[in-house]
């Protein structure tokens, strides 16, 4: 995620506390008295905890893997909209298996075992792949305000060589940016003597000062949220004057009718798309912002958590696409049944 606060706030008093101290304090690394404490639960908290986010991680895991399948696999799905859905798919996916195993040991214990560098690197793929994310579901707004409103020039405008070219930049941009931010170090520049008295061996945090914590959340957050907001608005404008002229046709046919109950079904579910992006990513920028420019007065716990509700975002992509689409349920049950049923020919399966 943006910013990381997950490791114990008391790794400075660890660094002061006397031998009598340390005895009755749990360490990430014990031979070291300027070790982290590790976070202190009760087994059944622990147990919890670890069976939650590894049923989330599956889930993210799993249920992305099946939208990557569905659309690679069936021609019927090989469309522009859901080349983007594919790539969305792969960020979300990448996010579940490389970021988010490594993220539940560090939160339900408190420590990181693998060094700076790796921490580096987990710190620069987690902010990858969560604005590659954020910024996929920005393309899919845009793509679909020009399908809805502007129906006759979207195929010109939007090809599969269209597509590619902006799914290019945005993981290149992701990339680039998140890699630069946490091994260039600019986001710590001012918090020198801060960062020097929290830190103790086995953290893995990524802090950001008063400037970058604000540029962050309205570059990565805020502009891409803006843009779809405004465009949404548009579009259920659009699909709902579309859906008053074909109920006011005394013979409209059945395809005018049926094209106009897609367009009001398509326009509901991108309101539930958007309503769980705001609701799994808003409190952690938020969050974000005011530690920036307060200090750093949220506690670790409560962002720890606000960080797990930005990866759930990842979770409801393929369970929205899977609960509101019906061809991407029928893709799923097809690939389902082959897995299960033992199809030796699962390229012979066609999409109906």
């Amino acid at each position: 995620m943006i910013t990381k606060k997950i490791i114990s706030a008391t790794g400075a008093n660890v660094m002061t506390s006397n031998a009598t101290d340390t005895e009755n304090i749990f360490l990430c690394y014990p031979l070291l008295l300027d070790s982290c404490p590790k976070l202190q639960h009760l087994t059944v908290v622990k147990v919890a905890m670890y069976v939650f986010m590894v049923l989330m991680i599956l889930t993210t895991v799993f249920g992305n893997l099946l939208i990557i399948i569905s659309i690679s696999h069936f021609k019927h799905l090989q469309s522009p909209t859901h080349m983007i859905v594919r790539s969305l798919a792969a960020s979300d996916c990448l996010l579940g298996s490389l970021v988010m195993p490594y993220s539940m040991v560090r939160s339900v214990e408190g420590c990181w075992y693998l060094g700076d560098f790796v921490c580096k690197v987990h710190s620069s793929l987690d902010m990858t792949f969560c604005i590659s994310s954020i910024l996929h579901l920005g393309l899919i707004s845009i793509d679909r305000y020009w399908a809805i409103c502007d129906p006759l020039r979207y195929k010109m405008r939007v090809t599969n060589n269209t597509v590619t070219v902006f799914t290019t930049f945005t993981w290149v941009f992701a990339f680039l940016y998140s890699f630069y931010i946490v091994f260039s170090g600019v986001n710590k520049i001012g918090l020198e003597s801060f960062i020097m008295q929290v830190y103790c061996v086995g953290s893995c945090v990524l802090f950001f000062n008063k400037q970058w914590g604000i540029i962050c959340p309205i570059l990565t957050f805020f502009l891409p949220g803006t843009i779809m907001s405004s465009l949404y608005m548009k579009i259920f404008r659009v699909a709902k004057k579309h859906a008053k002229v074909m109920s006011e046709r005394a013979t409209g046919g059945l395809k005018s009718k049926s094209s106009a109950h897609r367009e009001r079904k398509a326009a509901k579910t991108l309101a539930i798309v958007m309503g769980v992006f705001y609701l799994c990513w808003l409190p952690i920028f938020i969050a974000t912002i005011i530690d920036s420019c307060l200090n750093f007065v949220t506690p670790a716990s409560i962002f720890d958590a606000l960080v797990w509700f930005g990866y759930f975002n990842s979770t409801c992509n393929p369970l929205i696409y899977g609960f509101f689409y019906s061809r991407f349920q029928k893709a799923f049950m097809i690939l389902i049944s082959s897995c299960f049923y033992g199809f030796s020919d699962s390229s012979t399966l066609t999409f109906e």
